[in-house]
Parts: structure tokens; C-alpha cells; sequence
């Protein structure tokens, strides 16, 4: 009796403890654990402290008083004691926090606003008159950090789409830019490769907490973009690679003795940076742990709400300012606006941006895996991927992966999500993936002068007239008389696929006048909705999906007017089915939309496999524009404008990748039993190549305006300013627009 009476009064007075301790913890209110990376950021850090203390103390039931400053060595320290519990929270570069998230399980809660946007140009700065961005190999170079977005990521990968950067499968980056580069100083690399931290002065020591050499510290002189540019003004370095911060806040004499380089060769003003840079990225984030993120949240809204640049008490303390702590980009960068907090579990390609997360999944942020080593190629069909899985049999190179997607603008998003490599898309596409910030490898080449001028002849694309064209005609049975170029209107059509560039986007200027008058039909595919009675336009919607069967043995809901092969009407091919009839002689249209290439083989085909028993090119003819016809085989002089090639096209990283791939793959298929640019054998037509090609031809540097050509892709801007495309919508999303206030 007399032990559980102890026992009772030794449980209360625990209860009175647990009580009274947890009274004093919401009186001194919650403490939030800040890494800092230098004495000056300890110092500004405790000054935040202190104001913070004051500024809530009449205010009891403020959720916090009290920050703890964590001095740590360097970045990734300061990522390990957030991990480790032994700090909270910090604002880190992009490419670093997303090494938080993906390598260490940390998660970003908000980022920093800047004016314009949250995102950064990435400059190449250079002492006016030295140097242009061809000549960057061999040069002395300074960047603000290791894997960083302005210093690293977004120049690395501008030099690596080029090609001028050449990155053998298997080596790691930093050998590659080692190789480069005559001497560097890259803070925070590691130290594999000395010559990147040959031009760093930080100091040296055996002792790790002493050693600050090429660190990611403050406290190597040469880190971040201040110290990137410090490390040029020195005379230590022939470029830095900054963000457009750092050069916005220049001095007048350091405007007029350094300049910025531009990706075209010439050299601007450093304060062009909106027009001259190597691209753009996500600026500086915070991060913390997951079960901590409505923690740091509402400290960050506290912070900001009391010391921000609206805070209510910044004249006790700003927080976005380092002068008068003797240091620059303290805490945060000084250029911040405000912070905006993110929703709950929102995910990391939100935050830094489809292109971004992809750009770092390319330069191996995550770390060496298998797909790094594979080529991924886009199939939109059943035969695709039959055809593709006998070449990834025949291949001699890297080995191939055959992905599928639904249509051309499936395999787009794939590949801007890095879950595919590559495809071949017409040039309508094409144009779609120029929006999407993907990249030109090769465009196909038609006809017999491109059979001996593919890849020996890299720049046959740049002479006069270009590759050989394809043409877009119109094409009826000879028998049907009352169909001509001026009365199209309210017919039946077939047409290849929505977007065509022939039957989609040309035949435009001949039927609902895209540029008629110099004002534009808005939304095209509803205009054709009007203009035809009926048809089959593979990928569209209403009556222009009555005239199209689907394919045998599929369900007919998902195969009938499907952007793909299973859609039997898709595709040139398709289109002229479509004319002719299915083989009951039903579902047929009075004009087929299309591009005269494999015109003749294909109606051979079309008789001989039974489709069209004893048709013959005699029974077709070809609308022209004067209202006349002619036979099929005047398709040069009787046409409704000429097609840009199809092009292949990846993420700007993979360009070379993608490119000796397709060099040893056309190498190959000489000796080999597989033709790349043949398909019927698959029961098919124009699978992953179409079948007119002769060659590939590297487009180098070519961006995809040069290669679909001025006409073209002015026609495309003008029906795409008003013509609805969820692709575009898809690739428009951009993080670096974002700018909602606090």
C-alpha cells in the first residue's frame, strides 16, 4: 500500500514537471534551426534571432521566438545536419535542392522570388574583347558552384547540345569537364580532378573543419556568382559562369571593361542578360525535413511578415539585406522580393520545372543508372513498336529501348519528362517541339542525291534550297469529276493525321484562310469541322472522325480516329485508303490530303494486298491550284506547297548522344538485314521513318526555325497564336513566371 502511494505522488509530480515544462515551452515559443554557412551568415543569422525574440515578445501567442543558428562547413554539411536532425532548415541553389530531395530525403517548402520571376539567367561573363562562346575550350574558367544552376547545370548542358562538350557514356561529367576546361575553379566539386579546383583560394588544411579549399563555402573566395565574377576581375580566370544577379548590381567601370557572351557568337552588354545568356533556371530554395515542413512554413511566413520587404518591422531587421553585415547573399540571396510558400507535398518538376528536372536527370544529378546507358525510342503504335524491337535486335551501339505512347504529342511529353529519348516527328511537331525546348538531331532527306550525302555531308541542310522537299497534294479518284481545288468545301476528306503539315496546316491557306487578308481563322480545327461535310482527320473530333474504321480486332472506341496506326485512314497511306474505301467499299472520302512521297508504292500495295484489288495509278488524279488536273505523276508542278522534312528530336543534353546512335544505326542497316527506312514489311507504312528517306542528316547547331524553313514556320506561329494545342499548353507551363506576392 505504502509503494503505490509513492508511486501515485511520484506520477504527479512527473504530470506537474511534464506540465510546467511544456507552460515554459509555449512561453519562450518554438525554436527554429537555421544552417549558416560562414561567420558573417552566423552573425546576420543571431541578429535575425535577437530581432525576432523582441519583435514577439508582447505577442504570447506567437508560434515562435527564438532561432538557433547552426554554423556548418559547407552546403552539402549543412543538407547532412538537416537529415541528421541537427538543423532545420536552409536556402539553397536549385541544383542543390534537388540533390536534397532525390539523393537525401529532404523535401523544398519555398522558394525565392526575384523581380520577374523565381528564376535566374545563367551568364557567360568574359573581359571585353577576349573571347566568344565558340572559343570557350581550353580557357580559364570560374564558376559559382559544383552542379549549381547557372555555374554548372545550364552551361554544361548549353555546351553539351552543341557538342562543343563532348561526354563519352560511362565517364563521369566532371572528367569530361576537365578535359575541357584549362583550369577551373568549380567550388564544391570533388577532388578527383585538381584541374577544376586549380585557379580556388580558399584556405588549406589537413584538418577538415580548417580546410576550406574549392569548398561550397563562403569561405572559399571564389564561391557563389560573386565570387565567380571576383575570381574574373582578379585576371585569375578568362570567364565566369554567374547568374544575371550578380551582374545587375555591376559597377559602371565594371560595365564598361567586361561584357556578356552569347550563344550565337557575338558579344552584349552585361546588362543584356534577358537576350544574351546560356538559358534559364530555377533560383534558390528552401528546404527542410518532411515531418518539419508546416513548421518551417510558418516560420518563413513569420519571418517574412515581420522582416520582409514589407515587414511591418523592417526597420529592426531586413532580411533580404547583407550589407550591413559586411557580406553579400547572407541567409538568402539579397535580390529576393519575398518568399512563396509552396502547397503540401508538391512535387520537385513543380517546383524547379519540367526542363530543369529533366536537364539534371541528363547531367546525372541522381547518379549513374541504366537508362543513362540506353536509348529510348518513341513508337506511337503496335507496328512501331514491332519494327522498333527488330532494330533494337540489329543495333551495334547503345543499347535500344522501345517505349510507347498513344501519338506524336505523347511522345513529346515523354521525352520532356525523361521517359523517353527520341522520335521522328513531322514538321508540324516539329515546331511543337521547339515550344517544348527540345532539340534538332537529324532531318530526313528524300530523294536519290541524298542516298550518298547523309551524315558524310553534315551541312547539306544549310545550301542554297535546302533538303530536297515533299510536296502536299490533293489527291481524287479520276472517275469523280465534280471534286476540283475551288470546291472542297462540304465534301468528304481524308486527311493523314491533325496537325499535318500538308493536310492540316498548308491546306489551310487554299480552304478556311489562315492568312487570308493577313488576318488568321482562329482554332483551324474547328474551321474544318465547318468546312468539310465529313472525314477522317485522324487525332480530331466530330465529323471529321465519321469517315474513319478503326482497326480490326481492337475495340473500335480506342482505335477508331486515333492519332496512330491503329486508326487504319492514318498516315499518307491511311489517307489514301481513306479515298479508296474499306474493302466493302464503304467509309471513303471524295479527297485525300496528303504528301506525294511513296504515292505509286503505296497504291502497289494497296492492290496487292487486297485492299484495292486492280486499282492503278491511272485511276487517280491530282487537284492543282489553277483548278486544273493532272496525272499523279506531275506531283512538282501540280502540288498545294512543299513539306520540311521530318526531324528527330531529343532533350538538348541527349543531341549527341542521340546523334552516334543514329550514325552507327544507319551505318549498320547497309550490312544488316534491317532497313531503317522501310516498313511495309511490318505491315505498315512511314514507322518511325518514313520510307521515302534516303539519309539522315545531322542538323548541327541548326535550331528548328532554319530547318522547317521562314515560311513555314511564320504559317505555324500565326495558326498556333489563336488554334488551340494541349501540347503547347503542356510545354508553356514555366516556373520561372511565377511571381505571387506573399
Amino acid at each position: 500500500m505504502i509503494c503505490a502511494s509513492a508511486v501515485m505522488k511520484l506520477l504527479f509530480l512527473v504530470a506537474v514537471l511534464l506540465a510546467f515544462l511544456a507552460v515554459a515551452h509555449l512561453a519562450a515559443g518554438k525554436k527554429l534551426r537555421w544552417c549558416t554557412l560562414s561567420p558573417l551568415e552566423q552573425k546576420k543569422c543571431s541578429e535575425l534571432s535577437k530581432a525576432l525574440l523582441s519583435a514577439l515578445s508582447p505577442v504570447p501567442s506567437s508560434p515562435f521566438k527564438r532561432v538557433s543558428c547552426i554554423l556548418a562547413h559547407s552546403t552539402y554539411d549543412c543538407i547532412n545536419k538537416i537529415r541528421e536532425n541537427k538543423a532545420d532548415a536552409v536556402s539553397l541553389d536549385s541544383g542543390d535542392a534537388y540533390s536534397a530531395v532525390k539523393l537525401y530525403g529532404l523535401t523544398v517548402v519555398a522558394k525565392e522570388i526575384y523581380l520577374g520571376g523565381s528564376c535566374v539567367f545563367a551568364v557567360a561573363v568574359a573581359k571585353r574583347g577576349t573571347l566568344d562562346v565558340q572559343r570557350l575550350k581550353g580557357v580559364r574558367s570560374c564558376h559559382n558552384g559544383a552542379r549549381w544552376t547557372s555555374g554548372w547545370n545550364i552551361p554544361m548542358g548549353f555546351l553539351l547540345a552543341r557538342s562543343d562538350l563532348m561526354w563519352v557514356s560511362g565517364q563521369p561529367l566532371s572528367q569530361a569537364i576537365s578535359g575541357y576546361f584549362n583550369a577551373s575553379c568549380i567550388p564544391g566539386i570533388e577532388a578527383t580532378y585538381p584541374k577544376l579546383c586549380a585557379l580556388c583560394q580558399g584556405p588549406k588544411s589537413y584538418i577538415w573543419d580548417k580546410n576550406h579549399f574549392c569548398e561550397a563555402s563562403p569561405r572559399e573566395p571564389f564561391y557563389g556568382s560573386e565570387g565567380a565574377f571576383r575570381c574574373l576581375k582578379l585576371g585569375l580566370a578568362d570567364v565566369a559562369f554567374v547568374d544575371h544577379l550578380t551582374v545587375m548590381s555591376a559597377t559602371d567601370l565594371e560595365r564598361e571593361e567586361y561584357e556578356l557572351l552569347c550563344p550565337d557568337g557575338s558579344t552584349a552588354p552585361l546588362m543584356a542578360y534577358s537576350t544574351c545568356n546560356l538559358g534559364n533556371g530555377p533560383g534558390r530554395a528552401i528546404v527542410t525535413r518532411r515531418n518539419l515542413q508546416k513548421t518551417a512554413k510558418k516560420f518563413l511566413k513569420v519571418i517574412q511578415h515581420l522582416f520582409g520587404n514589407r515587414g511591418k518591422e523592417k526597420a529592426r531587421f531586413e532580411l533580404f539585406a547583407s550589407a550591413p553585415f559586411r557580406g553579400r547573399d547572407l541567409l538568402f540571396l539579397d535580390a529576393t522580393q519575398h518568399l512563396q510558400l509552396l502547397g503540401e507535398e508538391t512535387e520537385i518538376s513543380q517546383v524547379l520545372g519540367l526542363d530543369y528536372v529533366t536537364l539534371l536527370q541528363g547531367l546525372g544529378h541522381e547518379g549513374s543508372s541504366l537508362s543513362n546507358s540506353l536509348v529510348r525510342w518513341c513508337c506511337i503504335s503496335d507496328l512501331e513498336l514491332r519494327k522498333c524491337e527488330e532494330w533494337a535486335l540489329n543495333v551495334r551501339s547503345d543499347p535500344l529501348v522501345c517505349v510507347q505512347a498513344d501519338s506524336m504529342i505523347g511522345c513529346l511529353e515523354l521525352i520532356k519528362k525523361n521517359e523517353a529519348d527520341a522520335v521522328t516527328l513531322d514538321a508540324t511537331h516539329a515546331y511543337f517541339a521547339e515550344t517544348c525546348a527540345l532539340a534538332p538531331v537529324a532531318a530526313e532527306c528524300y530523294g536519290e542525291e541524298c542516298a550518298s550525302s547523309t551524315w558524310e555531308e553534315p551541312d547539306l541542310l544549310s545550301h542554297p534550297g535546302g533538303l530536297p522537299p515533299l510536296y502536299f497534294v490533293v489527291l481524287v479518284r479520276k472517275a469523280n469529276q465534280q471534286v476540283s481545288r475551288y470546291s472542297l468545301r462540304g465534301k468528304r476528306s481524308c486527311h493523314s493525321h491533325v496537325y499535318s503539315p500538308g493536310g492540316w496546316l498548308l491546306l489551310s491557306q487554299y480552304t478556311v484562310g489562315a492568312l487570308e487578308n493577313g488576318s488568321s481563322t482562329c482554332n483551324l480545327t474547328s474551321a474544318y469541322q465547318n468546312f468539310f461535310w465529313k472525314g477522317c482527320m485522324p487525332g480530331a473530333s466530330g465529323n471529321l472522325c465519321k469517315v474513319c474504321i478503326g482497326q480490326e480486332g481492337r475495340v473500335k472506341a480506342s482505335s477508331r480516329c486515333a492519332a496512330n496506326h491503329h486508326e487504319r485512314y492514318y498516315g499518307n497511306l491511311g489517307a489514301l485508303r481513306c479515298l479508296l474505301g474499306d474493302p466493302t467499299g464503304r467509309s471513303f472520302g471524295d479527297v485525300a490530303l496528303l504528301e506525294h512521297h511513296n504515292l505509286l508504292q503505296n497504291i502497289e500495295y494497296l492492290n496487292s494486298s487486297g485492299w484495292a484489288a486492280g486499282c492503278s495509278p491511272g485511276d487517280f488524279g491530282l487537284l492543282c491550284p489553277d483548278g486544273s488536273r493532272a496525272p499523279i505523276t506531275n506531283w512538282r508542278t501540280c502540288n498545294l506547297g512543299s513539306v520540311p522534312p521530318s526531324v528527330v528530336v531529343t532533350r538538348p543534353v541527349t543531341v549527341t548522344k542521340i546523334q552516334d546512335f543514329l550514325a552507327k544505326s544507319q551505318e549498320s542497316s547497309k550490312t544488316s538485314g534491317f532497313q531503317l527506312f522501310e516498313s511495309l514489311r511490318y505491315g505498315g507504312s512511314d514507322l518511325l521513318f518514313k520510307d521515302a528517306t534516303q539519309g539522315l542528316v545531322f542538323t548541327g547547331q541548326m535550331d528548328f526555325k532554319s530547318i522547317l524553313g521562314e515560311s513555314f514556320f511564320q504559317l505555324a506561329q500565326s495558326v498556333f497564336s489563336c488554334t488551340s494545342a494541349g501540347i503547347l499548353d503542356f510545354c508553356e507551363l514555366d516556373t520561372c513566371t511565377s511571381s505571387t506576392q506573399p
